[in-house]
């Protein structure tokens, strides 16, 4: 007896329930079951400002990717250039011969050879020119700091593009689900629909979706330029070591020829 009136009851509570929360809960099974949501019928069914912030921030993404895959090329090669010439630096090679390859017209010089190339040349025109060790040494010390800066400047080109787009694509992805939200609520007072999650959902998801390209967008930017930041930062230590390192040679040599 008392289960039958316990059925009763939940068949009386059932029909009780409006209709947008059971439309709302059929819906709510239905993606369950699929377990997939079509991204592209979202784009498709946004609002026209909801559209434009979206392939804006798109746009954004195809060109931090573009960065990120030359600065890590550049980074990898800036690397492997860096490790050949200490290697050869340091294997006791002759300074001018290491000067002739450097000055080679069949290849261009970077980085720490480039900035060798510039310190040895200086410090050679000014020693023909038979002037003071120390001028000599200081020429040579500041085209070696004119090439760093140089150098350094080079590796930092297009990160600063990478945090604008990491710090930026988060907040237009939310403007677009302000914006998203706002058509929503104004078709729905149009249309004099009730206010419920059946006739609410829908437009509430195209409009996150904005929010989710913006964050898509954001974290490889932002991920991408902390981890460049740091591979400027220790190459050019490693730079501005062989430039002591260099200078140090330099004035011995400017010591031996007075």
């Amino acid at each position: 007896m008392s289960i039958a009136l316990l059925l009763a009851l939940q068949d009386t509570v059932v029909e009780a329930l409006p209709q947008e929360v059971t439309s709302a809960a059929a819906q709510a099974a239905t993606v369950a079951h699929t377990g997939s949501i079509n991204y592209l019928e979202l784009m498709v069914r946004a609002s026209i400002p909801v559209k434009i912030i979206v392939l804006l921030l798109l746009v954004g993404s195809f060109i931090s990717w573009v960065i990120i895959f030359r600065k890590a090329r550049a980074f990898k090669q800036a690397g492997r250039e860096a490790e050949d010439f200490e290697n050869r630096f340091w294997s006791g090679a002759d300074l001018g011969k290491l000067y002739s390859a450097a000055t080679d017209r069949n290849r261009s010089v970077t980085g720490m050879e480039a900035i060798f190339e510039a310190g040895y040349r200086e410090f050679a025109r000014l020693r023909d020119r038979r002037l003071d060790g120390r001028v000599q040494l200081e020429g040579a010390q500041r085209a070696m700091r004119v090439t760093f800066a140089r150098e350094v400047d080079q590796l930092e080109r297009n990160l600063e593009t990478l945090a604008n787009i990491g710090s930026t694509a988060p907040y237009v992805g939310l403007v677009g689900t302000v914006f998203g939200i706002m058509v929503t609520m104004h078709d729905m007072i149009s249309s004099g629909e009730q206010a419920g999650i059946a006739s609410v959902a829908p437009g509430i998801s195209e409009a996150l979706f904005a929010t989710a390209i913006g964050l898509f967008v954001a974290i490889p930017a932002v991920w991408a330029y902390n981890r460049f930041t740091n591979r400027v930062e220790r190459l050019s230590v490693r730079y501005d070591t062989f430039a002591d390192e260099f200078s140090s040679i330099l004035q011995r040599q400017a010591g031996a020829d007075e």
